[in-house]
């Protein structure tokens, strides 16, 4: 049983990350502040600014799943209730829903529901954004304007964290971290080795159905997951 509980806890952890690398939200501000970078800077420099840029990210992801597990920890006693997971599963059939009717505004863009006025301000901090603390900041503003998305992402996560040994703890809350932080990454090494941000920029409105697509599926599959082997179990 002990075996069995490690390997749901693991598995949502993982589903969990996956969802979160699926939000646009920091990728699509990484886009901006390259495309706006390699405007006005060398190449050497907006390599400091975008790897600036995802350590924001990174802080924030790691620093928010700590704090999170340490809220469970002191009050729920390192376990939330059944009661707790079931409405935090239909809030994932929820934000589901929301991902795949309203997370991209309609028309030919990849413009997210974000209000205007916090997308307007988003996107004149990456024009604005010239030093590394900027772009640490902007990674850091990228990432908390995605918490109505993730903050349940969080909660599930950090309960299931609280079921595994400390070691066990720290090395899937790195990889959750990771996970999330992959296509950041993946952008990097895209343009790195010749993609250009209007490239990248295309496939991602060719395929904005098919991503929109994938995060509500891995929204319900975690759902779907956390029912079987988290609530039913208990």
């Amino acid at each position: 049983m002990e075996g069995l509980t490690i390997f749901s806890a693991i598995g949502v952890i993982v589903l969990a990350a996956l969802a979160h690398a699926t939000l646009q939200m920091n990728l699509g501000s990484l886009l901006l502040l390259y495309h706006e970078s390699l405007g006005k800077h060398i190449k050497k420099r907006t390599k400091f600014l975008v790897s600036n840029y995802i350590f924001g990210v990174f802080f924030l992801v790691l620093t928010s799943l700590a704090a999170t597990a340490y809220f469970v920890f002191l009050f729920f006693g390192a376990n939330l209730s059944t009661i707790c997971l079931v409405v935090l599963a239909v809030v994932l059939v929820a934000l589901t829903l929301c991902i795949w009717l309203f997370y991209y505004r309609t028309g030919r863009s990849t413009e997210l529901w974000l209000p205007k006025p916090v997308a307007k301000y988003i996107m004149k901090r990456a024009k604005q954004t010239d030093s590394n603390i900027e772009a640490f900041a902007l990674g850091l503003l990228a990432s908390f304007a995605e918490a109505p998305f993730f903050i349940v992402l969080m909660l599930i996560t950090a309960d299931s964290l609280l079921k595994l040994s400390m070691p066990l703890q720290i090395t899937m809350l790195i990889l959750y971290t990771v996970i999330a932080l992959l296509p950041l990454v993946i952008l990097r090494l895209a343009v790195r080795h010749g993609k250009t941000v209007v490239e990248i920029q295309k496939w991602r409105l060719n395929n904005k159905n098919f991503l929109k697509a994938l995060s509500g599926t891995l929204f319900i599959t975690l759902a779907i997951f956390l029912l079987a082997f988290r609530i039913i179990q208990k």
